[in-house]
């Protein structure tokens, strides 16, 4: 019975980190410029593996579209916007959300962004 109830406490807890992992789907975007303003909008990623994702940003009136992957709690991304080359990393957070710092190549500085999945 010991072991019953000691299997049963651990499938619970693997399976919380398994909705964790989760990272496909669509989030509300906030973040700041290299200058410091604000923009806001949405993202959405597709999982394309286990790993490796695409990612479609709308935000501030502009789109842009980059591939994406995952490593336990980090997360980045290379994307193109206009005809620029970007980088953003993230954190993932234990709620879900990706905390992260993006730059394009070639500029000096960088910005912040907030991922926060849509419910």
């Amino acid at each position: 019975m010991r072991k019953l109830l000691l299997s049963i406490a651990l499938l619970g807890l693997a399976a919380l980190p398994a909705a964790a992992q989760s990272i496909g789907g669509t989030y509300t975007v906030a973040g700041t410029n290299f200058d410091g303003s604000s923009y806001d909008g949405q993202a959405t990623i597709a999982l394309t593996s286990g790993t490796t994702c695409t990612i479609h940003w709308e935000t501030g009136g502009t789109s842009s579209d980059g591939i994406c992957m995952r490593n336990d709690d980090a997360f980045s991304a290379g994307y193109v916007l206009d005809k620029d080359i970007g980088l953003v990393v993230y954190k993932v957070m234990e709620d879900g959300s990706l905390h992260g710092l993006w730059t394009i190549a070639g500029k000096e500085g960088n910005g912040t962004e907030v991922l926060t999945p849509k419910k």
